[in-house]
């Protein structure tokens, strides 16, 4: 049982990572899994950037094993290696402002008030993402092992702007 990395064959498969299609030709990351509603197998498709960010263990093994040039394959192993690195990091699932005062860190178990960045964080169990709370951005350092998270937010939340992610790097940086 081998992950691929392979051209999609449609248009149709929807990223496990951000929800969104994969564009028929697109180079795309499937980690196959025993089938868990019967016998076989069945295969989680991702964008490649995306199965770096959330898969980095099954990417880094993937790409390792095939020799098929990758036009990013440099940029794929350095993410995926600072997800192998620090553990956590592919938990985070973009940053926004928090819109009430009512969550809770996962980390320092404050609340987070109303207009605090936050960043969004899954689990991965059983070939499924499932939402698992929140962290002050400033707490990032402490709970993931680093603040470098920003490229990670915005690719899983695009619709931050430029002003957006200056506002996300200055909460990020908050506790020094």
């Amino acid at each position: 049982m081998h992950h691929t990395i392979e051209p999609a064959a449609s248009g149709r498969a929807g990223c496990k990572g951000c929800g969104q299609k994969i564009a028929k030709g697109e180079l795309r990351f499937g980690e196959r899994l025993p089938n868990a509603y019967g016998e076989g197998e069945m295969t989680l498709w991702f964008h490649l950037r995306c199965g770096a960010y959330k898969r980095p263990e099954s990417v880094l093994e993937t790409l390792g094993r095939i020799g098929d040039p990758i036009d990013e394959r440099a940029e794929l192993v350095k993410l995926a290696e600072e997800g192998v690195q620090h553990r956590r990091l592919a938990r985070v699932d973009g940053a926004s402002h928090a819109p009430t005062g009512r969550a809770k860190c996962r980390y320092c178990r404050l609340p987070i008030s109303k207009g605090d960045w936050r960043l969004s964080l899954v689990f991965y169990e059983d070939g499924r993402f499932s939402a698992a709370g929140f962290i002050h951005a400033a707490c990032a350092q402490d709970y993931l092992g680093t603040r470098d998270v920003v490229a990670r937010a915005r690719h899983f939340n695009p619709k931050l702007s430029d002003e957006d992610v200056a506002a996300l790097e200055a909460a990020l940086a908050a506790d020094d």
